[in-house]
């Protein structure tokens, strides 16, 4: 069973989350209007998780499938920054008994930097308590 085969099983628990699936990418709609979307693209031996502009890169389909499941949790959030309306980094933290840990950042190389600086948070909170 494909990676994808794989989340489409689980969806059905999760009857309204909208998802499409294009070639080898599946991705989901932000559940709410202060959720990210996730994707996963399955490629050859490697598979990619996005989160809005957040990727990672894995090399086991076990890892990708955690990772992506994890985007969903509320133990996952993810804090973008934008530069005036840009977002231009965006960072997957989770949630620790301390408080909210920064995990791993993807930004832009070139963005408005002159722009002020502005932070959301977002989560998805579709599984509660993983």
């Amino acid at each position: 069973m494909s990676a994808i085969e794989e989340i489409v099983g689980r969806l059905k628990n999760y009857p309204d989350l909208r998802y499409k699936i294009s070639g080898s990418t599946i991705a989901i709609e932000p559940p709410s209007q202060d959720g990210f979307s996730l994707s996963l693209i399955e490629a050859g031996s490697e598979w990619v998780v996005q989160f809005d502009g957040w990727h990672e890169h894995f090399d086991s389909e076990t890892d990708a499938l955690n990772c992506f499941a994890f985007g969903l949790t509320d133990e996952c959030r993810l804090q973008i920054t934008f530069r005036g309306s840009m977002p231009c980094k965006w960072t997957v933290q989770s949630k620790s008994d301390s408080g909210w840990v920064s995990d791993s950042t993807t930004g832009l190389l070139l963005f408005p930097f002159w722009l002020s600086k502005r932070i959301e948070y977002r989560q998805n909170n579709v599984i509660i308590g993983r």
